[in-house]
């Protein structure tokens, strides 16, 4: 080969390189990320590559396979990018980020935080955007889309419906002779059936009626939702005429639900001074006969008393009982919003695509996750899951506080934490009502 052909064959062979390289990055800009901050906690010791959504459980579990698996099979080359923050401060955290304007694209919030990032004009009604994803809102259940609604306007994505339950026991149940004819546990109906059943739970078996965490920061949601289920099964609220700039925690009601607590904590019918993983490990031990936690721990426990070295001997789960006049209980959504200054065209239509795969995945997410789906659709098809059935009625009689209420996650902490006082022997129920009322006056005095 002559010099002026080599010299042709290696200027050719450069452009047909430079070509390819110029192609490869055109593609390489051609994916789109998107920015996905949520909470439920981090597992990639076991999830970390999956992509087998159907296998995965709890919450953590099937979150991540679902990001796995999106953004190995999308055809429109989005890129997921995760962004996992502890629950306790993650509305701190999205706040501040939000300051700095280092905005997510989608972020996961309880519906009973939408109102206070509405009034701060931070979320913005998103139904144009799931109509362009192909999402039908009137597939929507009626507690998810009240959830999401502001001023007649849908502002978020419903992921689920989560409330309270009693986790029991069945086993403790049965050396109480607290069970009926067929082998299931008798529920009391009243707060002084609740006191006789703890009594015999504590005399047959030596051990608490109730486990609960109670000493951590996280702890507190614990307490309030079992002091709303108690207000809702009474009818009442701390809010009263439609009046939500003024809290009344001396109310006849207030004073139930807090002296049930007193009642349990003198008695030694609730665990006192534990934490998160010693309520789990200790009721899943056997060291307890009710776990007072959410629809997220149905699969968990499902699984803990399938093993033959549990404590946990035979499991049940069922809707924190009306020991008052009317069957409620408390109940809150998940969700995804998308925030004013976190997209541009190009991630805003990622989003979509993104939030309609999520959509169509509502029943794996309920399925591992332990919530009730927000899809009227799938309704029949969640009740023939294992202890479902027990949970169903959330969804008619699940209640939230109106979207007018600021700062409900506030109030979710002072009450909580006024609870666990009691709980923990740092207060009676008189002095906790007081402290309560003067922490809510404070609270709802800041603009």
């Amino acid at each position: 080969m002559t010099i002026t052909k080599l010299t042709s064959a290696l200027a050719a062979g450069a452009i047909v390189a430079g070509a390819l390289a110029t192609s490869g990055a055109a593609l390489a800009q051609q994916k789109t990320e998107i920015s996905f901050a949520r909470f439920f906690g981090a597992c990639d010791a076991d999830y970390g590559t999956s992509q087998d959504y159907q296998k995965a459980r709890g919450e953590c579990g099937v979150m991540t396979t679902l990001v796995n698996h999106f953004n190995a099979t999308n055809k429109d080359n989005i890129v997921v990018k995760p962004q996992i923050i502890e629950w306790g401060p993650y509305y701190q955290q999205l706040t501040a980020r939000i300051a700095a304007r280092d905005v997510p694209t989608i972020a996961v919030m309880h519906t009973s935080q939408i109102g206070d990032f509405v009034r701060s004009r931070i979320v913005e009604p998103i139904e144009d955007d799931l109509k362009a994803a192909g999402i039908d809102i009137n597939d929507f259940t009626p507690h998810a889309k009240a959830g999401v609604t502001l001023n007649g306007k849908v502002h978020a994505l419903p992921w689920d419906t989560h409330s309270w339950l009693w986790h029991i026991n069945v086993g403790m149940f049965k050396q109480a002779g607290l069970v009926d004819a067929a082998g299931a546990p008798i529920v009391p109906k009243t707060v002084d059936e609740l006191m006789q059943q703890a009594k015999l739970i504590k005399e047959k078996t030596g051990k608490p009626y109730f486990v609960m965490a109670s000493v951590a920061a996280g702890d507190a949601g614990n307490g309030a939702r079992s002091f709303w289920t108690m207000m809702y099964t009474q009818n009442a609220s701390i809010f009263k005429d439609g009046n939500f700039d003024k809290a009344d925690f001396n109310s006849p009601e207030a004073k139930n639900a807090f002296e049930v607590f007193e009642r349990l904590s003198k008695e030694g019918y609730i665990t006192k001074g534990t934490d998160g993983a010693g309520a789990l490990g200790g009721f899943i031990g056997g060291n307890g006969a009710v776990l007072l936690t959410g629809t997220w721990r149905i699969d968990d426990m499902i699984a803990a008393a399938a093993k033959p070295e549990s404590g946990l001997k035979e499991y049940t789960a069922r809707i924190f009982p009306n020991l008052f006049k009317q069957d409620a209980v408390w109940a809150d959504n998940h969700s995804w919003v998308m925030l004013r200054g976190g997209t541009n065209p190009q991630t805003r239509k990622a989003a979509q695509i993104f939030m309609k795969y999520l959509w169509d995945h509502n029943f794996d997410w309920a399925r591992g996750g332990g919530h009730l789906p927000i899809r009227n659709s799938l309704m029949a098809e969640y009740a023939k899951l294992p202890e479902r059935p027990n949970v169903m009625r959330i969804t008619e009689i699940g209640r939230s506080l109106p979207h007018d209420v600021r700062r409900q996650f506030g109030f979710q902490s002072l009450i909580g934490e006024e609870v666990n006082n009691i709980i923990n022997g740092n207060k009676l129920a008189a002095q906790a009502m007081k402290d309560a009322q003067e922490r809510a006056d404070q609270l709802l005095s800041r603009r």
